[in-house]
């Protein structure tokens, strides 16, 4: 079943109750997102159970993620979907609706579905944050003139227009027509708004970045919902998309631009007065908070934060500190490995989830080491901690270490970094946190990570 997507999608939806029990269908680097119509038919220790499942996520809502890792997560939800095509949900009910119906609280629900626009994203922020360093380079060295203008054109391409793809996703996700939200969000980006006047102040072409995008989006989504169920429908296929286009074009242009561009503006104040200032003490609070975050699925919501992040300063100061949380758990799982030697099926999971744990993948770890055991999960985050106040140490003196894109971290993340004193310094600092992370996650784990059974067991 590890190497049969077909038959792992088959397992999966017997035990989620069947293609017609699922609303939706999505997924992240590591996760499949099922939108469940009835979460009592739900089977989640069947899930957990099944080979190449390395995780489950339900909190008996209408949501179930299913960690399956990177790679093998989208091979498993094309054949999901295919399996899924067509099932009705309800009479007359489209697919979506069943999961917008039954979620547990308003604040999950927001953090999904904003989730569910970026995440889409993140192959491309990868690919172009890599060959963004890569051109960066060759620049400093003096290496291949005559291609880096040409390298820079295709890095620089899809930041230069992504909010049009956050309005596209946007309006697909809450119910409007894609291309439209696309359109509008388009406004945001194209250079005529210099001459638009909001304010008393020019705008500035991008101003708001992805959140005056995403704004823009949903605004359009609500104008074009409310012509849809007024405008005749002999001229609904003229006057919908005029209509959508015009009044949230303006309302973007003379209100959403400006009030976004605060707001992204005091993201990247913030940001930078807090590891400023009290950079040690956020770094522990962020890198040992983040796995829960992982573990719950929720870290997706902080794409838009990141986002923004690189839109203003070229990087996100926030992504290397979150990544400490991945070594926590590396040197957690380390220190079980040393202190069970005797449980070989542990062991043997920790082999192979390790080298995905130091590319910063951590779920395998999470759902089959630390979390099952309950302590070591509370001390990885203490390694994390320590790694994010390392970095954050270092940012209070004004060495900042940021991330050209977000996605990978561990070890895979040193090709997107990026900071204010060189490359070298700034890969130094990150590594440090690294290793520190490692150190502190192990040294905890193996004193403090066990109970009195687990280690009379592990002696034995």
């Amino acid at each position: 079943m590890h190497n049969d997507p077909a038959s792992t999608a088959a397992a999966v939806l017997s035990r989620v109750g069947g293609p017609a029990n699922v609303t939706s269908v999505a997924h992240c680097m590591t996760r499949l997102r099922l939108g469940v119509a009835d979460p009592a038919a739900v089977d989640e220790e069947g899930l957990r159970a099944l080979p190449g499942v390395l995780g489950v996520v339900a909190d008996g809502t209408s949501s179930v993620q299913v960690v399956l890792g990177p790679g093998v997560v989208g091979e498993v939800t094309a054949a999901v979907q295919v399996r899924v095509a067509g099932q009705p949900v309800g009479p007359g009910e489209p697919l979506r609706e069943g999961l917008r119906r039954g979620e547990a609280t308003p604040l999950k629900t927001a953090l999904r579905r904003i989730a569910a626009v970026f995440v889409p994203l993140i192959p491309a922020l990868i690919g172009c944050g890599i060959l963004a360093g890569l051109g960066g380079l060759l620049v400093n060295a003096g290496w291949l003139p005559g291609l880096t203008p040409a390298l820079a054109a295709v890095a620089s391409g899809f930041m230069a227009l992504i909010a049009v793809f956050v309005g596209h996703n946007t309006a697909k996700e809450f119910g409007g027509t894609p291309v439209l939200g696309g359109a509008v969000a388009a406004v945001v980006v194209h250079p005529g708004v210099a001459k638009v006047t909001a304010f008393g102040v020019h705008l500035v072409p991008g101003q708001g970045g992805v959140l005056g995008a995403l704004a823009a989006a949903l605004l359009a989504t609500r104008v074009e919902r409310w012509c849809r169920g007024r405008v005749p429908g002999a001229l609904d296929v003229l006057l919908t998309p005029t209509v959508t286009v015009l009044v949230s074009g303006l309302v973007t242009l003379y209100g959403l631009m400006y009030a976004a561009g605060v707001v992204a503006s005091a993201i990247g104040t913030a940001a930078n007065w807090l590891l400023a200032t009290t950079g040690a003490v956020a770094g522990l609070v962020l890198g040992g908070l983040f796995l829960p975050l992982v573990m719950l699925g929720l870290h997706q919501a902080l794409i838009p934060i990141h986002t923004t992040l690189i839109e203003q300063q070229g990087y996100t100061v926030l992504l290397p500190l979150l990544s400490m949380a991945g070594a926590g758990q590396v040197g957690a799982a380390l220190a079980v490995y040393v202190r069970l030697r005797h449980d070989t099926s542990l062991r043997t999971t920790i082999r192979s989830a390790l080298p995905a744990g130091l590319l910063g993948v951590g779920e395998p770890l999470i759902y089959g080491v630390s979390l099952p055991l309950g302590r070591p999960f509370v001390t990885a985050c203490a390694g994390g901690a320590a790694g994010g106040a390392f970095v954050g140490f270092f940012a209070m003196l004004g060495d900042k270490v940021g991330a050209t894109a977000i996605g990978p971290s561990g070890w895979a993340l040193f090709p997107l970094l990026a900071g204010n004193r060189g490359p070298g310094l700034t890969a130094a600092v990150y590594g440090g946190g690294l290793l520190t992370g490692y150190a502190v996650g192990f040294a905890a784990t193996y004193l403090f990570g066990f109970t009195r059974r687990s280690r009379v067991a592990a002696s034995a």
